[in-house]
């Protein structure tokens, strides 16, 4: 899960960045708008916490820039400034939610993970796929009852390809998941995850097209 993170006081933004990462999201800061319009116009994003008051404009008027322009890209706002004016403001200027400061690093993820459950249209906080269950608030899987631990970039892997079940992810596609701006990406990086997972749920659970990417196999086959 890739979160943009912009935020001009840097013990909240690298708190959060930090925060986030522990919980398995993997966090971008930028401290302005133009630096948060300008990573959001790159993509890959999955949703944006979004400060109100930063040092080169309004949140307010960022999401509204974003909206016109058809970035649907889920939203939270953050904000000191939490009566209910300002709740409804930010809710109906796009903001699909808002958290007041000061605030609690879990109830943030546990928000953005709600997010990103309406923006796929599910329902459950669970993720299922050929026997095995995903629970994205601890990062841990469950096959047959068993439950299995997984690193930070093995839940990223895999937590992307059961959110598009079925569907062909390419490397750069899931390397995206795994790394920010300002990480150096290893270049077998991803085969070396896809690996694990396989030593982890079977050797067919991940089905590799070469040249083209990889995709949950379906348990039928």
């Amino acid at each position: 899960m890739r979160i943009l993170i912009v935020e001009d006081d840097d013990i909240i933004g690298n708190g959060l960045k930090v925060g986030l990462g522990m919980s398995g999201f993997t966090a971008d800061l930028a401290d302005c708008c133009e630096a948060g319009e300008a990573a959001l116009a790159v993509g890959g994003f999955d949703a944006v916490v979004l400060d109100v008051m930063l040092p080169d404009g309004s949140g307010h008027d960022m999401l509204a820039r974003l909206r016109r322009r058809g970035d649907t890209t889920p939203v939270l706002l953050l904000t000191a400034l939490d009566t209910l004016p300002d709740r409804v403001r930010g809710l109906d200027g796009g903001a699909d939610d808002h958290l007041g400061k000061p605030f609690e690093l879990d109830e943030v993820a546990a928000r953005l993970r709600a997010l990103l459950r309406r923006a796929t249209a599910r329902a459950d906080s669970f993720l299922e796929w050929g026997g095995v269950r995903l629970d994205p608030a601890t990062m841990t899987a469950f096959q047959d009852g068993d439950e299995t631990r997984l690193s930070r970039r093995e839940f990223a892997v895999l937590h992307a390809l059961m959110q598009h079940p079925g569907a062909v992810l390419s490397k750069p596609q899931l390397e995206e998941k795994l790394y920010g701006f300002d990480e150096g990406v290893e270049s077998n990086a991803v085969e070396v995850h896809v690996h694990n997972l396989r030593a982890k749920f079977g050797s067919r659970f991940i089905e590799t097209l070469r040249g083209v990417g990889y995709r949950l196999r379906r348990p039928d086959q």
